[in-house]
């Protein structure tokens, strides 16, 4: 069975940085492209980040660009998501997924495996 954990959430002050971290036992994580999502208590699941298999891309919405940084290691079987500048409505709860299409997406329906979440809060 494929699990994907998260790490690395919490409380952080705004200004602050975070960084969050994804491992998981895809056998062929290489193959896979990884994105972030992020989601509040009665919104929609948001895109944060996405990387392709080979880290080559990388995909972000204006809302976090300049100040969220996704990448990779495929030997560790992880993918990070550095985040700095946080601002109050970046708090959610921070999931990472799996995509077989390789170079990336930003479509949450493209992912075919999601971890349990991670709660990342930013206090004013």
């Amino acid at each position: 069975q494929v699990q994907l954990v998260e790490s690395g959430g919490g409380l952080v002050q705004a200004g602050g940085s975070l960084r969050l971290s994804c491992t998981h036992s895809l056998r062929t994580f290489s193959s896979y492209a990884m994105g972030w999502f992020r989601q509040t208590p009665g919104k929609e699941r948001e895109f944060v980040a996405a990387i392709s298999w080979r880290g080559s891309n990388t995909y972000y919405p204006d809302s976090v660009k300049g100040r969220f940084t996704i990448s990779r290691d495929n030997a560790k079987n992880t993918v990070y998501l550095q985040m700095s500048s946080l601002k109050p409505e970046d708090t959610a709860v921070y999931y990472c997924a799996a995509s077989g299409l390789r170079v990336g997406s930003r479509t949450q329906n493209e992912y075919e495996y999601w971890g349990q979440g991670t709660q990342v809060t930013v206090s004013s």
